[in-house]
């Protein structure tokens, strides 16, 4: 048959497959378990059993190489992965472990940067991104804030392999404690815990950041942690326009769904510390919802045109 393209996308509840046909359409997806708390080498074995499910529902054979996105990102040079929030992955080398289990080679990239890399060819800024010369900043909100870059049909990296990672760039100076051992980080002030964290504060309630938005135009903590979202949201994305001046951006995650960070009031509070009069790209929703991580992961796997082919 025609080439397929496989990815897999492990999360911390659960890894997800797909087979993409050459048209990159897919032909087989399946979510299993990750059931992390059982430790690494369970998690390689659940990935397994994963390569064998969809093979033997699809009746293809798995090919030589598979695309992996993986929470935290694998550093080549020690073989590692770091900043997982899976923290059994941390100092494991998950690509050799992998090509072990799976008798097969695999490439492994951050989520985000999964993200980035399906939104830009097959979601939500496909069209702008047909051309080779636009760049797309993806922007996962949720749990922890990270962000991947796509150029000409591909992620970018960087010297450190960072790219794309504003998650950790300090935005309220001696601000909280971040895991990462800074304080103040955006990650502290715009995630999903952190704004729950601080409604709690105003408010002494704990309360979901669904309930929170629901309630901002009547509960006054919940208004003004909305608040304090746009203006950090604006503060924050405004450093990365400034330097990258992407094309588009797409927000994902938990707190991307928030429907008033793609209102003019993000739009005002971005070009409040904006180098330019007025923000001219879009902030663009997500088309491929939670499956965006997988459909990036196989996407990896694709060969590259050759320049004036």
């Amino acid at each position: 048959m025609a080439e397929a393209y496989w990815g897999i996308d492990l999360g911390g509840t659960k890894i997800e497959a797909v087979v993409l046909d050459s048209s990159l359409q897919p032909l087989i997806r399946h979510r299993i378990a990750t059931e992390s708390s059982r430790g690494y080498n369970h998690i390689l074995e659940r990935i397994r059993q994963l390569v064998e499910m969809i093979s033997l529902q699809s009746g293809l054979v798995s090919p030589s190489l598979i695309g992996i996105g993986t929470p935290g990102r694998y550093d080549e040079e020690p073989g590692i992965i770091k900043n997982s929030n899976t923290v059994c992955l941390n100092g494991r080398d998950l690509k050799r472990d992998l090509e072990k289990v799976l008798k097969r080679n695999v490439v492994i990239e951050n989520d985000a940067n999964c993200f980035a890399l399906a939104e830009s060819m097959l979601g939500s800024a496909s069209s702008i991104m047909r051309d080779p010369s636009k760049t797309a900043f993806g922007i996962i909100l949720g749990t922890g804030v990270g962000g991947g870059i796509v150029s000409g049909g591909k992620v970018r990296h960087g010297a450190h392999g960072i790219a794309g990672e504003w998650g950790h760039n300090e935005l309220i100076p001696d601000g909280e404690l971040c895991y990462c051992g800074r304080k103040g980080c955006v990650e502290t002030v715009i995630s999903g815990p952190a704004l729950e964290r601080y409604y709690q504060q105003l408010s002494g309630k704990c309360s979901p950041l669904e309930s929170i938005v629901a309630d901002a135009g009547t509960d006054g903590a919940a208004g003004e942690t909305l608040e304090r979202l746009l203006f950090y949201f604006g503060k924050a994305l405004a450093v990365v326009i400034n330097i990258l001046d992407p094309d588009v951006c797409i927000l994902g995650g938990g707190v991307g769904q928030v429907d008033q960070l793609y209102s003019q009031k993000a739009v005002q509070a971005i070009e409040k510390f904006l180098f330019n009069s007025e923000l001219r790209i879009p902030l663009l929703r997500p088309f491929l919802g939670d499956s965006a991580g997988v459909f990036g992961a196989a996407l990896l796997t694709r060969p590259m045109p050759v320049k004036g082919l």
